[in-house]
Protein backbone atom coordinates (compact mmCIF):
# COMPACT_ATOMS: atom_id res chain seq x y z
CA UNK A 1 0.00 0.00 0.00
CA UNK A 2 1.30 3.46 -0.71
CA UNK A 3 1.84 5.97 1.63
CA UNK A 4 -0.97 7.79 2.57
CA UNK A 5 -0.16 11.57 3.64
CA UNK A 6 -3.67 13.13 4.71
CA UNK A 7 -6.41 12.05 7.09
CA UNK A 8 -8.49 13.04 4.14
CA UNK A 9 -6.30 10.37 1.62
CA UNK A 10 -6.76 8.22 4.72
CA UNK A 11 -10.62 8.72 4.72
CA UNK A 12 -10.46 8.06 1.13
CA UNK A 13 -8.80 4.92 0.98
CA UNK A 14 -11.42 3.54 3.99
CA UNK A 15 -14.39 3.92 2.09
CA UNK A 16 -12.48 3.04 -1.09
CA UNK A 17 -11.84 -0.70 0.21
CA UNK A 18 -15.15 -0.59 1.95
CA UNK A 19 -16.78 0.01 -1.03
CA UNK A 20 -15.05 -2.42 -2.64
CA UNK A 21 -15.45 -6.26 -3.94
CA UNK A 22 -14.96 -8.84 -1.25
CA UNK A 23 -14.94 -6.27 2.03
CA UNK A 24 -17.33 -7.18 4.67
CA UNK A 25 -17.40 -5.80 7.72
CA UNK A 26 -16.69 -7.70 10.99
CA UNK A 27 -18.23 -8.01 14.37
CA UNK A 28 -14.64 -8.36 16.06
CA UNK A 29 -10.89 -8.46 14.82
CA UNK A 30 -7.61 -8.07 16.29
CA UNK A 31 -4.14 -9.16 16.07
CA UNK A 32 -2.70 -11.78 18.98
CA UNK A 33 0.46 -13.59 19.56
CA UNK A 34 -0.50 -17.66 19.94
CA UNK A 35 1.44 -20.35 21.84
CA UNK A 36 1.93 -23.09 19.79
CA UNK A 37 2.11 -26.97 21.68
CA UNK A 38 5.38 -28.13 22.91
CA UNK A 39 4.95 -31.77 21.29
CA UNK A 40 2.36 -31.10 18.28
CA UNK A 41 3.55 -27.67 17.20
CA UNK A 42 0.66 -27.09 14.72
CA UNK A 43 -1.79 -26.87 18.14
CA UNK A 44 -2.62 -23.75 19.71
CA UNK A 45 -2.85 -23.63 23.52
CA UNK A 46 -3.78 -19.63 23.38
CA UNK A 47 -3.95 -16.28 22.03
CA UNK A 48 -3.17 -12.95 23.46
CA UNK A 49 -4.29 -10.26 22.27
CA UNK A 50 -3.30 -6.39 23.69
CA UNK A 51 -6.03 -4.86 22.52
CA UNK A 52 -9.59 -6.33 21.10
CA UNK A 53 -11.87 -4.29 18.69
CA UNK A 54 -15.93 -4.93 18.71
CA UNK A 55 -18.05 -3.61 16.98
CA UNK A 56 -15.88 -0.51 16.43
CA UNK A 57 -12.75 0.83 14.41
CA UNK A 58 -13.98 -0.14 10.96
CA UNK A 59 -11.04 1.85 9.22
CA UNK A 60 -8.39 0.18 11.07
CA UNK A 61 -10.28 -3.17 9.66
CA UNK A 62 -10.68 -1.88 6.27
CA UNK A 63 -6.95 -0.82 5.98
CA UNK A 64 -5.93 -4.42 7.57
CA UNK A 65 -7.88 -6.03 5.05
CA UNK A 66 -6.40 -4.56 2.29
CA UNK A 67 -2.73 -5.17 3.60
CA UNK A 68 -3.32 -8.51 3.92
CA UNK A 69 -4.89 -9.11 0.50
CA UNK A 70 -1.68 -7.46 -1.10
CA UNK A 71 0.43 -9.32 0.96
CA UNK A 72 -1.23 -12.45 -0.09
CA UNK A 73 -3.45 -13.34 2.47
CA UNK A 74 -6.94 -12.39 1.15
CA UNK A 75 -9.47 -12.00 4.07
CA UNK A 76 -11.91 -15.12 2.88
CA UNK A 77 -15.33 -13.50 4.12
CA UNK A 78 -17.69 -16.51 3.53
CA UNK A 79 -17.24 -18.07 6.68
CA UNK A 80 -17.89 -16.90 10.45
CA UNK A 81 -14.07 -16.41 11.22
CA UNK A 82 -10.70 -15.72 9.26
CA UNK A 83 -7.47 -16.13 10.16
CA UNK A 84 -4.18 -14.45 8.71
CA UNK A 85 -0.20 -14.83 9.33
CA UNK A 86 1.76 -11.59 10.41
CA UNK A 87 4.11 -10.68 7.42
CA UNK A 88 6.49 -7.86 7.40
CA UNK A 89 5.09 -6.84 4.11
CA UNK A 90 1.20 -6.77 5.92
CA UNK A 91 2.60 -4.55 8.73
CA UNK A 92 4.59 -2.34 6.70
CA UNK A 93 1.89 -1.82 4.17
CA UNK A 94 -0.37 -0.90 7.27
CA UNK A 95 2.42 1.69 8.63
CA UNK A 96 2.09 3.51 5.35
CA UNK A 97 -1.49 3.48 5.36
CA UNK A 98 -1.45 4.59 9.35
CA UNK A 99 0.98 7.32 8.24
CA UNK A 100 -0.85 10.69 8.95
CA UNK A 101 -1.76 9.74 12.48
CA UNK A 102 1.36 7.89 13.80
CA UNK A 103 2.11 10.79 16.06
CA UNK A 104 -0.87 11.02 17.53
CA UNK A 105 -0.99 6.87 18.29
CA UNK A 106 0.20 6.94 21.88
CA UNK A 107 -1.64 6.31 25.58
CA UNK A 108 -5.36 5.63 24.73
CA UNK A 109 -5.54 7.18 21.42
CA UNK A 110 -4.86 4.88 17.68
CA UNK A 111 -4.60 1.74 19.70
CA UNK A 112 -4.40 -0.25 16.62
CA UNK A 113 -2.25 1.87 14.91
CA UNK A 114 0.44 1.00 18.67
CA UNK A 115 -0.11 -2.15 18.28
CA UNK A 116 1.05 -2.32 13.97
CA UNK A 117 4.16 0.16 15.40
CA UNK A 118 5.67 -2.18 18.58
CA UNK A 119 4.77 -5.54 16.59
CA UNK A 120 7.06 -4.31 13.21
CA UNK A 121 9.77 -3.24 15.76
CA UNK A 122 9.71 -6.36 17.51
CA UNK A 123 9.66 -8.46 14.62
CA UNK A 124 12.72 -6.25 13.10
CA UNK A 125 14.81 -6.98 16.23
CA UNK A 126 14.07 -10.85 17.15
CA UNK A 127 12.01 -11.96 14.21
CA UNK A 128 9.17 -14.43 14.66
CA UNK A 129 7.89 -17.89 13.86
CA UNK A 130 5.75 -18.58 11.25
CA UNK A 131 2.38 -17.88 12.42
CA UNK A 132 3.39 -16.67 15.69
CA UNK A 133 0.80 -13.32 15.41
CA UNK A 134 -2.30 -13.53 13.59
CA UNK A 135 -5.01 -11.36 12.12
CA UNK A 136 -8.34 -12.37 13.07
CA UNK A 137 -11.56 -11.37 12.13
CA UNK A 138 -15.10 -12.50 13.51
CA UNK A 139 -17.72 -11.96 10.63
CA UNK A 140 -20.43 -13.27 12.42
CA UNK A 141 -21.56 -13.66 16.23
CA UNK A 142 -21.41 -17.96 15.57
CA UNK A 143 -20.64 -20.85 17.64
CA UNK A 144 -16.65 -20.72 18.72
CA UNK A 145 -14.60 -22.52 16.14
CA UNK A 146 -11.29 -21.51 16.76
CA UNK A 147 -8.74 -20.95 19.69
CA UNK A 148 -7.91 -17.60 18.38
CA UNK A 149 -11.52 -16.54 17.92
CA UNK A 150 -12.95 -17.96 21.28
CA UNK A 151 -10.28 -16.44 22.93
CA UNK A 152 -11.26 -12.84 21.25
CA UNK A 153 -14.53 -13.55 22.54
CA UNK A 154 -13.50 -13.78 25.71
CA UNK A 155 -10.92 -11.23 25.59
CA UNK A 156 -14.42 -9.08 25.07
CA UNK A 157 -16.69 -10.25 27.77
CA UNK A 158 -13.63 -9.19 30.33
CA UNK A 159 -12.62 -6.17 29.30
CA UNK A 160 -16.63 -5.13 29.06
CA UNK A 161 -16.49 -4.63 25.40
CA UNK A 162 -19.77 -6.59 25.43
CA UNK A 163 -22.70 -7.27 27.91
CA UNK A 164 -23.09 -10.42 29.50
CA UNK A 165 -24.82 -13.19 28.46
CA UNK A 166 -25.22 -11.20 25.15
CA UNK A 167 -22.58 -13.22 22.53
CA UNK A 168 -22.31 -17.11 21.54
CA UNK A 169 -19.85 -18.86 23.18
CA UNK A 170 -21.23 -22.23 22.50
CA UNK A 171 -18.21 -24.43 21.14
CA UNK A 172 -15.84 -22.76 23.18
CA UNK A 173 -15.47 -26.22 25.31
CA UNK A 174 -14.75 -27.96 22.13
CA UNK A 175 -12.25 -25.10 20.53
CA UNK A 176 -10.17 -24.87 23.64
CA UNK A 177 -7.48 -27.48 24.45
CA UNK A 178 -7.30 -28.58 27.72
CA UNK A 179 -3.74 -27.98 28.70
CA UNK A 180 -1.04 -27.47 31.84
CA UNK A 181 -0.45 -23.90 33.40
CA UNK A 182 2.05 -22.93 34.93
CA UNK A 183 3.20 -19.58 35.80
CA UNK A 184 1.02 -18.01 33.48
CA UNK A 185 2.31 -19.98 30.41
CA UNK A 186 0.24 -23.34 28.96
CA UNK A 187 1.97 -26.85 28.71
CA UNK A 188 0.47 -29.15 26.18
CA UNK A 189 -0.15 -32.17 28.44
CA UNK A 190 1.28 -34.70 25.61
CA UNK A 191 4.36 -33.28 26.17
CA UNK A 192 4.41 -33.95 29.75
CA UNK A 193 3.26 -37.47 29.37
CA UNK A 194 6.10 -37.79 26.57
CA UNK A 195 8.73 -36.15 28.96
CA UNK A 196 7.49 -37.25 32.08
CA UNK A 197 10.88 -39.51 33.25
CA UNK A 198 13.45 -37.33 31.73
CA UNK A 199 11.80 -34.39 33.18
CA UNK A 200 11.26 -35.72 36.62
CA UNK A 201 15.05 -37.33 36.82
CA UNK A 202 16.56 -34.26 35.96
CA UNK A 203 14.64 -31.79 38.40
CA UNK A 204 12.97 -30.01 35.74
CA UNK A 205 9.02 -31.48 35.94
CA UNK A 206 7.71 -27.68 36.16
CA UNK A 207 5.03 -26.57 38.75
CA UNK A 208 1.67 -26.67 37.67
CA UNK A 209 -0.95 -24.08 38.83
CA UNK A 210 -3.51 -25.86 37.29
CA UNK A 211 -5.09 -27.89 34.41
CA UNK A 212 -8.00 -26.05 32.47
CA UNK A 213 -9.24 -25.24 29.19
CA UNK A 214 -9.50 -21.29 30.18
CA UNK A 215 -7.00 -19.11 31.63
CA UNK A 216 -7.40 -17.33 35.02
CA UNK A 217 -8.97 -13.77 34.67
CA UNK A 218 -5.69 -12.21 35.94
CA UNK A 219 -3.11 -13.62 33.34
CA UNK A 220 -5.22 -11.64 30.44
CA UNK A 221 -7.00 -8.41 31.85
CA UNK A 222 -5.50 -5.52 34.22
CA UNK A 223 -8.80 -4.58 36.19
CA UNK A 224 -9.64 -1.27 37.40
CA UNK A 225 -7.81 0.48 39.86
CA UNK A 226 -10.66 0.39 42.64
CA UNK A 227 -11.01 -3.59 42.05
CA UNK A 228 -9.76 -5.98 43.68
CA UNK A 229 -9.04 -9.55 43.27
CA UNK A 230 -7.56 -11.19 46.45
CA UNK A 231 -6.97 -14.87 44.84
CA UNK A 232 -5.73 -15.50 40.85
CA UNK A 233 -7.94 -18.50 40.89
CA UNK A 234 -11.20 -17.07 42.02
CA UNK A 235 -11.77 -15.71 38.28
CA UNK A 236 -11.68 -17.42 35.40
CA UNK A 237 -10.60 -15.69 31.94
CA UNK A 238 -14.11 -14.81 30.72
CA UNK A 239 -15.90 -13.28 33.39
CA UNK A 240 -17.01 -9.34 33.28
CA UNK A 241 -16.35 -7.68 37.07
CA UNK A 242 -16.97 -3.94 37.16
CA UNK A 243 -15.07 -1.61 38.75
CA UNK A 244 -15.44 -1.37 42.33
CA UNK A 245 -15.97 -5.44 42.63
CA UNK A 246 -14.11 -7.08 45.85
CA UNK A 247 -13.57 -10.73 44.81
CA UNK A 248 -12.11 -12.05 48.46
CA UNK A 249 -10.31 -15.77 48.63
CA UNK A 250 -12.32 -18.81 50.48
CA UNK A 251 -15.40 -20.02 48.97
CA UNK A 252 -15.25 -17.31 45.95
CA UNK A 253 -15.69 -18.05 42.76
CA UNK A 254 -16.75 -16.14 39.06
CA UNK A 255 -17.08 -18.11 36.11
CA UNK A 256 -16.95 -17.28 32.15
CA UNK A 257 -19.51 -15.29 31.06
CA UNK A 258 -21.09 -14.47 34.69
CA UNK A 259 -19.53 -11.22 36.83
CA UNK A 260 -21.13 -7.69 38.25
CA UNK A 261 -22.45 -5.11 36.74
CA UNK A 262 -21.73 -2.80 39.42
CA UNK A 263 -19.75 -2.07 43.19
CA UNK A 264 -20.29 -5.76 44.19
CA UNK A 265 -18.81 -8.16 47.41
CA UNK A 266 -18.12 -11.34 46.15
CA UNK A 267 -17.43 -13.70 48.99
CA UNK A 268 -19.62 -16.92 47.27
CA UNK A 269 -19.69 -18.73 43.62
CA UNK A 270 -21.03 -16.90 41.14
CA UNK A 271 -22.10 -20.07 37.84
CA UNK A 272 -21.73 -19.40 34.55
CA UNK A 273 -24.43 -16.95 32.86
CA UNK A 274 -25.20 -15.58 36.42
CA UNK A 275 -24.80 -11.71 37.00
CA UNK A 276 -25.08 -9.70 40.09
CA UNK A 277 -26.03 -6.15 40.19
CA UNK A 278 -24.40 -2.51 41.57
CA UNK A 279 -24.28 -2.87 45.62
CA UNK A 280 -24.99 -6.54 46.15
CA UNK A 281 -23.41 -8.89 48.64
CA UNK A 282 -23.02 -12.11 47.97
CA UNK A 283 -21.85 -13.66 51.06
CA UNK A 284 -19.32 -16.13 52.21
CA UNK A 285 -19.90 -19.38 50.79
CA UNK A 286 -23.22 -18.29 48.78
CA UNK A 287 -23.63 -20.17 45.85
CA UNK A 288 -25.55 -18.72 42.82
CA UNK A 289 -26.64 -22.06 40.62
CA UNK A 290 -25.17 -21.60 36.38
CA UNK A 291 -27.46 -22.45 33.78
CA UNK A 292 -26.39 -26.14 34.02
CA UNK A 293 -27.43 -25.96 38.01
CA UNK A 294 -30.61 -26.81 38.30
CA UNK A 295 -32.11 -23.57 36.63
CA UNK A 296 -34.05 -25.26 33.79
CA UNK A 297 -31.52 -23.49 31.52
CA UNK A 298 -32.97 -20.09 32.99
CA UNK A 299 -29.59 -17.62 33.60
CA UNK A 300 -30.18 -15.64 36.86
CA UNK A 301 -29.64 -11.86 37.48
CA UNK A 302 -29.46 -10.55 40.89
CA UNK A 303 -30.99 -7.30 41.07
CA UNK A 304 -29.14 -3.94 42.94
CA UNK A 305 -28.62 -3.82 46.71
CA UNK A 306 -29.38 -7.43 47.38
CA UNK A 307 -28.04 -10.06 49.87
CA UNK A 308 -27.01 -13.04 49.85
CA UNK A 309 -26.74 -14.92 52.81
CA UNK A 310 -23.30 -17.19 54.21
CA UNK A 311 -23.74 -20.31 52.56
CA UNK A 312 -27.37 -19.46 51.43
CA UNK A 313 -27.89 -21.11 47.53
CA UNK A 314 -30.07 -18.96 44.85
CA UNK A 315 -31.84 -20.33 41.98
CA UNK A 316 -33.81 -18.06 40.78
CA UNK A 317 -33.39 -14.33 39.82
CA UNK A 318 -33.93 -11.87 42.11
CA UNK A 319 -35.03 -8.17 41.83
CA UNK A 320 -33.78 -5.32 43.82
CA UNK A 321 -33.33 -5.30 47.26
CA UNK A 322 -34.07 -8.72 47.95
CA UNK A 323 -32.22 -11.04 50.64
CA UNK A 324 -31.71 -14.34 51.41
CA UNK A 325 -30.76 -15.50 54.72
CA UNK A 326 -27.93 -17.41 55.43
CA UNK A 327 -28.10 -21.43 55.25
CA UNK A 328 -31.02 -21.42 52.78
CA UNK A 329 -31.94 -22.53 49.43
CA UNK A 330 -33.76 -20.77 47.08
CA UNK A 331 -35.44 -23.20 44.09
CA UNK A 332 -37.77 -22.58 41.08
CA UNK A 333 -40.06 -25.23 43.18
CA UNK A 334 -39.47 -24.07 46.70
CA UNK A 335 -42.70 -23.09 48.17
CA UNK A 336 -42.98 -20.16 50.45
CA UNK A 337 -45.85 -18.85 52.70
CA UNK A 338 -46.75 -15.09 52.39
CA UNK A 339 -48.99 -13.83 54.89
CA UNK A 340 -51.61 -11.46 53.55
CA UNK A 341 -50.09 -8.16 54.99
CA UNK A 342 -46.46 -9.07 53.73
CA UNK A 343 -48.29 -10.45 50.24
CA UNK A 344 -49.61 -6.66 49.69
CA UNK A 345 -46.49 -5.15 50.84
CA UNK A 346 -44.68 -7.09 48.05
CA UNK A 347 -47.32 -6.68 45.30
CA UNK A 348 -46.73 -2.21 46.28
CA UNK A 349 -43.13 -3.04 45.76
CA UNK A 350 -43.92 -4.63 41.94
CA UNK A 351 -47.00 -2.58 40.27
CA UNK A 352 -48.56 -4.25 38.25
CA UNK A 353 -47.50 -8.06 39.63
CA UNK A 354 -50.68 -10.21 40.75
CA UNK A 355 -50.09 -12.31 43.11
CA UNK A 356 -52.74 -14.11 45.24
CA UNK A 357 -53.24 -17.13 47.73
CA UNK A 358 -51.19 -18.01 50.46
CA UNK A 359 -48.54 -20.53 48.82
CA UNK A 360 -45.99 -19.41 45.49
CA UNK A 361 -43.47 -21.44 43.86
CA UNK A 362 -40.18 -19.83 43.71
CA UNK A 363 -40.35 -19.52 40.10
CA UNK A 364 -43.48 -17.24 40.99
CA UNK A 365 -41.90 -14.94 42.68
CA UNK A 366 -38.77 -14.86 39.97
CA UNK A 367 -37.66 -11.13 39.32
CA UNK A 368 -39.57 -9.34 42.06
CA UNK A 369 -38.17 -6.17 44.01
CA UNK A 370 -38.17 -6.26 48.36
CA UNK A 371 -38.28 -9.63 49.22
CA UNK A 372 -36.78 -11.04 51.85
CA UNK A 373 -36.62 -14.87 51.74
CA UNK A 374 -36.29 -16.86 55.12
CA UNK A 375 -37.10 -19.76 57.34
CA UNK A 376 -39.38 -20.30 60.20
CA UNK A 377 -37.04 -21.53 63.15
CA UNK A 378 -40.05 -22.97 64.67
CA UNK A 379 -42.05 -24.63 61.50
CA UNK A 380 -39.29 -24.77 59.37
CA UNK A 381 -41.57 -23.52 56.47
CA UNK A 382 -40.43 -21.44 54.16
CA UNK A 383 -41.53 -18.27 54.39
CA UNK A 384 -41.28 -14.50 51.95
CA UNK A 385 -42.14 -11.05 53.50
CA UNK A 386 -41.37 -7.79 52.49
CA UNK A 387 -37.83 -6.63 52.80
CA UNK A 388 -37.36 -4.25 55.54
CA UNK A 389 -33.31 -3.34 55.75
CA UNK A 390 -31.43 -1.63 52.92
CA UNK A 391 -27.81 -3.55 52.03
CA UNK A 392 -25.30 -1.42 52.09
CA UNK A 393 -21.26 -2.10 51.21
CA UNK A 394 -18.91 -0.98 53.13
CA UNK A 395 -17.65 2.54 51.14
CA UNK A 396 -14.23 1.99 52.24
CA UNK A 397 -13.86 -1.33 50.82
CA UNK A 398 -14.69 -0.25 47.27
Amino acid sequence: MEMIETADAFKAKVADIQNGEGYKAPVAFGICRVDFGQLNTDKILQATYPVVNWDENFGSAAIFMEALKESGCPVDISGDEAICNVTLPFLESCLNAFTPYADEAYGDAHKNIQVISALYNQIKESGMRDGEFRVVFIFNDAPCQSVEATYLKLYAMSLGKVALRSINLNGAFGALPNVAWSDGQPIELDWLRENEIELKFSGQYPHIDFVDKFPRFLQHIIPADNTRILETSKVRFGAQLHAGTTVMPGASYINFNAGTTGVSMVEGRISSSAVVGDGSDVGGGASILGVLSGTDGNPISIGKNCLLGANSVCGIPLGDACIIDAGIAILEGTKFLIEYEELEKIKAANPGVELEGDWFKGKELAGLNGIHYRQDSFTGEMIALRSRREVKLNADLH
